[in-house]
């Protein structure tokens, strides 16, 4: 019998009551985009001060950390010690996926600088330029490298200075960082794979509702997604592929 694969999830953000009510929890949103029939996914919502006892990290095939409303850059107890476990897990060569926070901690963690995005928050559906020079072909994303991805984002700050011995991926007009990978273990998205219209389209309400953007920015959030969606199947493989150590068939 092959072993059953594990993953943990590091939550950085709680659950919206539109994602709690719609799909049950971010949990859900992760593990349908990211997970495969016969694995476990455990949940660790780190936002919370709940993270897995350190002896426990060697059962785990691989590690995601989400997006979050926080500051990458603060010193909250929660975001110490979330750096802490990432330094050990880095050490042990665990493959780990950054998406948004989770990316610029992890640069954060290699020594990198993270801070307010130089060119202003983004929040829409945008187009990111992949350096194919980057890439091997036969790597977790495929034989057939894509000159660009549609992808949703949603960031105020952005990876300011690359870590040492890490490659860029992906860029974009407004930002140099889009992806970063180092080593084979470590793979940053500073955009969403995981969120789809209906999740980002709430947001946007939500924080127009709070009072962070203004009606124009909501606006345009939303008219970015009019006429298409983000390549969402094309980051789903890219992202199981790197987690679970696939080389795709030629």
């Amino acid at each position: 019998m092959v072993d059953q694969k594990r993953f943990a999830l590091f939550l950085a953000t709680p659950d919206s009551e539109f994602v709690k009510k719609e799909y049950g929890g971010y949990h859900n949103v992760f593990v349908s985009t990211f997970g495969d029939e016969g694995e476990h996914w455990d949940s660790f919502r780190v936002v919370e001060g709940e993270f897995p006892d350190e002896k426990d990290l060697d059962k785990y095939d691989g590690f995601v950390i989400s997006g979050s409303s926080h500051d990458s850059f603060e010193n909250d107890p929660w975001i110490l010690k979330l750096c802490e476990i990432v330094k050990k897990l880095d050490e042990m060569k665990k493959k780990i996926l950054g998406i948004c926070f989770g990316h610029q901690i992890i640069a954060r963690v290699r020594g990198g600088t993270v801070g307010r995005a130089r060119k202003g928050p983004e929040l829409k559906l945008t187009d990111i330029t992949i350096v194919k020079d980057a890439i091997k072909p036969g790597s977790f994303f495929g034989n057939e490298i894509p000159n660009s991805i549609a992808i949703l984002k949603l960031h105020q700050d952005e990876v300011l200075v690359l870590p040492e011995s890490a490659k860029v991926l992906a860029y974009s007009e407004k930002y140099e960082v889009e992806m970063f990978s180092i080593e084979d273990h470590l793979f940053c998205i500073q955009g969403h794979p995981e969120y789809n219209k209906e999740i980002l389209h709430e947001i946007v309400d939500r924080v127009l509702r709070l009072g962070f953007i203004k009606q124009d920015f909501a606006d345009a959030a939303k008219a970015s997604m009019e006429n298409r969606g983000a390549d969402r199947k094309l980051l789903e493989t890219i992202c199981k592929n790197f987690l679970k150590g696939r080389v795709p068939a030629n």
